[in-house]
C-alpha cells in the first residue's frame, strides 16, 4: 500500500497542504510544530477516527492565539493511495453545524457532522468503515506504519501474543522432547496444565512446612504430659489387680452369708414388699390430682383466651372511639370557620369605581353608559356573593351531618368500651378462682401421709424394720469387721488402678510420639518428591524459554526479545521485553528505537502479507535506516523551515536501501 497524494485543508493548524509523494519515499522537512506529526495524524484520521497516537479525542481544528478554535471552517483530508495495485480515493470533512432557531435571526452552534467520500462519491460511514476494513485492519495498520507503536503504545501481554501469533509457540511436547532429563513430567503433570500443577506444588509445599514446624511441638507437649512410671512394674499390676479382686469377693460372700439368715430374709422380703406397696400408693394419689389439675388447667386455659380477645377488641374500640372523637372535633372546627366565613362574605359591600372620561377618545361618557355599567357591576357581584354564600352554608350543612353521625357513632363505641371492660373484670375474677382452685388441689399432692391405706403399710414398715434391727445386732460387730477388710482391699485396688492407667498413658505417649516421628519422615519424603516435581517444572520452563526466544529471535535481524524473567527465588514468569544488542528497548538511543521498530515491522509486514507506508518522526536523528518493505515517510526537525519542505527520491528509498544492503 502507497500514498500517492495526502492532501489537508484546516487540519490542526495547517490551512492548506498537499503532499505528492510520486508513489514513492518522501522527506518532510519542518522546524517543530510546523506540522510534520500533523500529516501522519491526518492519515490516521482519514482511516480510523483516530490520531498517530491512537487517541480518539483530539483536536482537529485550527486554534487561535488564545487555544479557541476558528468557527465556519470545514476540516478536510483527502488521499489517493495505491492498495492492491488499484488506485483509490478517500475523502473525510468535519464541518461545523450551524441551526436556526424558530423566531431567531441568527444561527446557533448545535454540534458537528462529518462526511464521507470514495472515490469522490458521497458515501455512509458504515459503508466508508467497509471500504477501509477491505483494505486493512486497524490493529495490523497501527502495527505496521510506526516504527515506535508496537514497542511504545501496546501492552507486553500483546506483544507476547503478537509475537506467538507470528513466529509460532513450542508445544509442551517439543520441550520435553528436547531435553530427556524432562521424561518423567507428563506422568508427573497427568493431564494438568503446567502452572496448575506449579500452583499445587507451591500449596502443598505451604502446608507440609507448617505441619512440619508443628510436629516438635507436639511430641514436645506429648513428653512433658508422659507419668512418672518409675517403681512400678507393669507386668505384675494384672496379677495384684486379680488377687484383690478374689479377696475382695470371698468377703462379700462371707458378710452375705452373716446378713442373710432365715429369719431376716424373710423379714428383709416382707420390707421389699411393704416398701413397694407404699410406691404404688403414692403414684396413684399423685396421678389422682394431677388429673385433677389438668383439668382446671384447660378450664384456665379457655378463660386467658377469652381475656385475651377481650383486651385485643377493647383496645381497638378505644383506639377507633379516639379517632372519632379528633374527627368530630375537626368538624366541629370547620363548621365555625364556615359561619365566620359566610358571615364575612354576607358583610361584603358592592363598591364601583368607573372612569368618567372615555379612555378611546378622551371625551366625557354619558350618563346613561355609567349607570348601565354600574348596574352590570352591581349584578355581577350579587350574582356571585350569592353563589359564594350557598356554596358555605352547603358545606356547612354537610359537616353538621357528618358531626351528627360521629358524634352517634362516638357514644355507641362509649357504650361499646364500658361493656368489654365489666365483661373482662368478670373473665379475670373466674381466671382468678381457677387459679385458687389449682393450687389447692397441687397443694394436696403432698398429703398422701394422711391417707389411710398408706399410714397402715407406713406402720407394717417401721415394724418390720425395728424386727430386723434387733435380728442384726447380734452379728454387727463381725459384719462391720469385714466392711471395714472390704474398704481396705478396695483402697489397694483402686491404687492399683491408678498405677495401671499410668502405664497405659505412658505406653500411648510413646506410641503418639512414634506416629508423630513417622509423620514426620514421610512430610519429609513428600517435601523432597516436591521440590523434585518443581526443579523439573522450572527446567521444563527454562528449556522452553531458551527454545521459544531463540525460534522467535531468529525471525528478526536487529530486534531481540525476551520472552520469561527468572526472579531471585528462580521461579520463571512471563514478560515481553525488546532488546537490542543485550540494551533493554528502553536504554535504546532513538535511531536504535527506530531501526528496531523497523526491523519488527518487516516480519510482522511479512506475517500479515500487507506492506503500507510507515511514518518515521524524529528521523533526523536516525543516520542509516535499515531497508523496508512498506514505503517511508521520514519526518525531519530542520529549523530553517518555517513550513513544511518535501523531499522525493527518483527511486523508493526501501528499495535502495535494499540494493545497497544485497
Amino acid at each position: 500500500m502507497k500514498i500517492l497524494k495526502l492532501a489537508l485543508k484546516n487540519f490542526k493548524g495547517i490551512k492548506s497542504f498537499v503532499l505528492d509523494t510520486q508513489g514513492g519515499n518522501v522527506d518532510v522537512y519542518g522546524d517543530n510544530a510546523a506540522g510534520k506529526t500533523t500529516l501522519f495524524d491526518a492519515f490516521t484520521w482519514l482511516l480510523f477516527d483516530k490520531d498517530s497516537q491512537n487517541r480518539k479525542d483530539f483536536e482537529i481544528k485550527t486554534l487561535d492565539q488564545f487555544g479557541q478554535p476558528l468557527h465556519g471552517l470545514e476540516h478536510e483530508v483527502e488521499a489517493v493511495l495505491e492498495a492492491g495495485g488499484k488506485t483509490i480515493t478517500l475523502r473525510k470533512v468535519f464541518r461545523e453545524k450551524w441551526t436556526k432557531k424558530r423566531g431567531s435571526a441568527t444561527a446557533e452552534f448545535t454540534g458537528h457532522t462529518t462526511d464521507y467520500f470514495v472515490d469522490g462519491v458521497p458515501v455512509k460511514k458504515s459503508e466508508y468503515e467497509t471500504r477501509i476494513a477491505e483494505i486493512c485492519d486497524e490493529g495490523v495498520f497501527k502495527l505496521l506504519t510506526s516504527p515506535t507503536y508496537f514497542n511504545e503504545q501496546l501492552h507486553w501481554q500483546k506483544r507476547r501474543e503478537i509475537l506467538l501469533q507470528v513466529c509460532g509457540d513450542i508445544s509442551d511436547s517439543d520441550v520435553i522432547a528436547s531435553d530427556p532429563s524432562l521424561s518423567e513430567l507428563p506422568k508427573i503433570l497427568n493431564g494438568r496444565k503446567l502452572e496448575d500443577h506449579r500452583k499445587i506444588i507451591a500449596a502443598r509445599r505451604a502446608e507440609i512446612n507448617k505441619e512440619l514446624e508443628k510436629i516438635p511441638v507436639r511430641i514436645s507437649e506429648v513428653e512433658n504430659n508422659l507419668p512418672d512410671i518409675s517403681g512400678i512394674v507393669p507386668e505384675a499390676l494384672a496379677e495384684d489387680i486379680a488377687r484383690l479382686r478374689a479377696e475382695r469377693q470371698d468377703k462379700q460372700a462371707e458378710l452375705a452369708v452373716l446378713e442373710s439368715g432365715g429369719l431376716v430374709a424373710e423379714k428383709m422380703r416382707a420390707l421389699k414388699e411393704v416398701e413397694t406397696a407404699l410406691i404404688d400408693i403414692t403414684r396413684q394419689y399423685r396421678a389422682k390430682v394431677d388429673k385433677e389439675v389438668e383439668q382446671k388447667r384447660e378450664e384456665l386455659a379457655r378463660l386467658k383466651e377469652q381475656i385475651a380477645t377481650l383486651q385485643a377488641n377493647l383496645t381497638g374500640v378505644k383506639r377507633e372511639a379516639e379517632i372519632t372523637q379528633e374527627t368530630a372535633r375537626k368538624l366541629d372546627e370547620k363548621i365555625k370557620r364556615l359561619r365566620e366565613e359566610w358571615q364575612k362574605v354576607n358583610d361584603t359591600v358592592f363598591t364601583f369605581e368607573q372612569s368618567a372620561v372615555c379612555p378611546t377618545c378622551g371625551q366625557p361618557m354619558p350618563e346613561e353608559k355609567l349607570n348601565e355599567a354600574r348596574e352590570k357591576a352591581l349584578a355581577q357581584f350579587n350574582l356571585q356573593k350569592a353563589s359564594r354564600l350557598e356554596e358555605i352554608a352547603a358545606e356547612g350543612k354537610a359537616a353538621r351531618v357528618e358531626l351528627e353521625s360521629h358524634r352517634e357513632r362516638l357514644s355507641n363505641l362509649e357504650y361499646t368500651i364500658k361493656r368489654t371492660a365489666k365483661e373482662l373484670d368478670t373473665l379475670k375474677q373466674k381466671a382468678e378462682a381457677v387459679q385458687a382452685e389449682i393450687d389447692a388441689i397441687s397443694a394436696k399432692a403432698a398429703d398422701v401421709a394422711n391417707d389411710p391405706t398408706y399410714q397402715q403399710k407406713m406402720a407394717e414398715k417401721v415394724s418390720l424394720e425395728e424386727e430386723i434391727a434387733k435380728l442384726r445386732a447380734g452379728n454387727q460387730d463381725t459384719a462391720d469387721a469385714i466392711r471395714r477388710e472390704i474398704a481396705e482391699i478396695d483402697r489397694a485396688i483402686s491404687a492399683l488402678e491408678e498405677e495401671g492407667a499410668k502405664v497405659k498413658m505412658y505406653y500411648q505417649g510413646q506410641k503418639r510420639i512414634e506416629e508423630l516421628k513417622a509423620q514426620e519422615r514421610e512430610l519429609a519424603a513428600e517435601y523432597e518428591r516436591l521440590e523434585q516435581e518443581l526443579y523439573l517444572t522450572e527446567q521444563f520452563i527454562r528449556t522452553k524459554v531458551r527454545l521459544l526466544e531463540d525460534k522467535i529471535n531468529s525471525r528478526f535481524k536487529l530486534a531481540r526479545f525476551k520472552l520469561f524473567d527468572i526472579q531471585v527465588n528462580g521461579a520463571v514468569v512471563e514478560c515481553c521485553e525488546t532488546t537490542y544488542q543485550g540494551v533493554p528497548y528502553s536504554a535504546l538511543n532513538h535511531g536504535s528505537k527506530i531501526n528496531v521498530g523497523l526491523d519488527i515491522i518487516n516480519t510482522l509486514a511479512e506475517h500479515y502479507g500487507f506492506a503500507p507506508p510507515i511514518f518515521v518522526d524524529n528521523a533526523e536523528a536516525v543516520t542509516k535506516l535499515i531497508p523496508t518493505k512498506g514505503q517511508l515517510i521520514k519526518l525531519i526537525v530542520s529549523e530553517s523551515d518555517k513550513t513544511l519542505r518535501v523531499e522525493c527520491y527518483e527511486e523508493p528509498l526501501n528499495q535502495k536501501l535494499m540494493k545497497e544492503a544485497v
